[in-house]
């Protein structure tokens, strides 16, 4: 089974992770989407990061009952900060009949070479780079096994839906129906 791995803190997931995933099952070789939620992030803040089990709980309503997309808690369990490898490294001895894939931004390629054991990811898993608004790969040693899909480009942001939240904006139409519902009755983002 070839298993695409979309790495993210979610916070909160919205349409365009939705449809991201949906483009890579339809579009991609990969057989399904595991949502793999992110603790901690090394390479970003904590200050506006809802608690984890709150944002895996958002995406286990995003999901619904897709068959073929589940939201995973493997990296609460292992240290932090979360390191890709690490969990890659845990998934593949867990699952050994699965082939993982990486799912990833373009904006992370420019400085995938920092990312621990880097090399151990080029040489032994795939990558699917999607598109990021403004975003050249301007390293493309960094490209090494990896494949560009052109997903469509959708310019919305997590940090662009907290921000709105936090301004009284409704943000009804950018978050899956229960997502948003869940937002406005927990009041989250509100400050």
């Amino acid at each position: 089974m070839k298993t695409g791995l979309f790495f993210g803190s979610f916070n909160p997931v919205h349409i365009a992770h939705m449809a991201l995933a949906n483009y890579m099952l339809e579009y991609t070789e990969v057989e399904e989407i595991w949502f793999v939620v992110s603790p901690h992030n090394p390479f970003k803040a904590r200050h506006s990061l809802l608690n984890q089990f709150q944002r895996l709980e958002m995406i286990k309503m995003a999901i619904d009952d897709h068959p073929k997309m589940q939201a995973i808690d493997v990296e609460f369990n292992l240290p932090q900060p979360s390191y890709t490898i690490d969990t890659l490294n845990f998934l593949s001895k867990q699952y050994t009949k699965k082939t993982f894939y990486i799912i990833m931004g373009a904006d992370g390629v420019n400085y995938f070479h920092r990312w621990k054991d880097a090399e151990l990811i080029y040489k032994n898993y795939k990558r699917l780079v999607y598109p990021r608004p403004f975003v050249k790969i301007e390293r493309e040693e960094n490209m090494q096994n990896a494949e560009l899909v052109h997903a469509p480009l959708i310019e919305v942001s997590s940090s662009f839906i907290r921000n709105s939240i936090k301004n009284g904006k409704d943000m009804k139409f950018y978050l899956p129906n229960k997502v948003y519902e869940y937002i406005k009755n927990m009041g989250f983002y509100n400050s």
